[in-house]
């Protein structure tokens, strides 16, 4: 079974993210305390522990959780080939697949350091459709797709 690897949150926009044991989810809005969530369709970015690992291997320095500003890491699941529209059940909450990928923008750190960031291939964007409480270890459930 997929499961959550770990939840990472920056308080402010355009500062690195940092790894949190717990979040809660909330609807229409996305992680408390994270400064990237609001009502909006990319209320969550989730990554997949896969994608991050085939980047670490062409890298001499060592990745750390939220370097690629993923809210949450995701073990066992490529979730770059969910469908828009996909629900998952992730911990207690409830969340849609709203977008793959993304544009990398200009001063895109990793990109920087690494030569490469894998968010605009294979990030994926939720919004929350049910409020619930997440921790690092929680089973994630394909529910529609």
């Amino acid at each position: 079974m997929a499961s959550v690897a770990a939840i990472c949150i920056s308080e402010v926009r355009g500062i690195q993210k940092h790894e949190i044991p717990e979040a809660y989810f909330r609807i229409d809005h996305g992680i408390d305390g994270d400064a990237h969530a609001g009502n909006w369709h990319r209320q969550i970015s989730l990554l997949s522990v896969e994608s991050v690992a085939k980047l670490q291997e062409k890298l001499s320095f060592k990745l750390k959780n939220g370097d690629f500003a993923e809210n949450v890491l995701v073990e066992g699941l490529a979730v770059s080939s969910l469908p828009v529209g996909t629900k998952l059940r992730i911990g207690e909450a409830v969340c849609e697949v709203t977008q793959i990928g993304k544009e990398c923008h200009a001063d895109c750190a990793i990109r920087k350091a690494a030569g490469d960031c894998v968010m605009p291939r294979e990030g994926v964007f939720v919004k929350v459709l049910a409020s619930g409480k997440v921790k690092k270890g929680d089973g994630i459930e394909v529910l529609e797709a």
